[in-house]
């Protein structure tokens, strides 16, 4: 069982930066790799960055791909996900999902946080 737990959301202005934070307790962190998806209401999830296990792989949704960095700190437990120059069409739900081992999907892992809320105005 692996544990997620969101941190960093809030709302800032177009053109500006955040960054996410996920903690995770459970498992080994270092055996798994790890994702970022989000959700804006009423439209599907999705994909936003993924990283392995080692920090050594990352991979990146269109929409975000030059403005977002997916980061790991396996001594920290945690996972990050900076998000820069920010548009409104970036509003949504960010989750933290843990994959069941090394490398990551763009479906999905085994676990996934509660989510933290982002909201970009314009």
């Amino acid at each position: 069982q692996v544990q997620l737990v969101e941190s960093g959301g809030g709302l800032v202005q177009a053109g500006g930066s955040l960054r996410l934070s996920c903690a995770a307790s459970g498992r080994t962190f270092s055996s798994y790799a790890m994702g970022w998806f989000r959700q804006a209401p009423g439209k599907e999830r999705e994909f936003v960055a993924a990283i392995t296990w080692s920090g050594g792989g990352t991979y990146y949704g269109h929409s975000v791909k030059g403005r977002f960095t997916i980061s790991r700190d396996n001594a920290k437990n945690t996972v990050y996900l900076q998000m820069n120059s920010l548009r409104p069409e970036d509003t949504a739900v960010y989750y933290c999902t843990a994959f069941s081992g090394r490398y990551f999907n763009t479906e999905g892992g085994a676990y996934w946080g509660q989510g933290t809320q982002v909201t970009v105005s314009s």
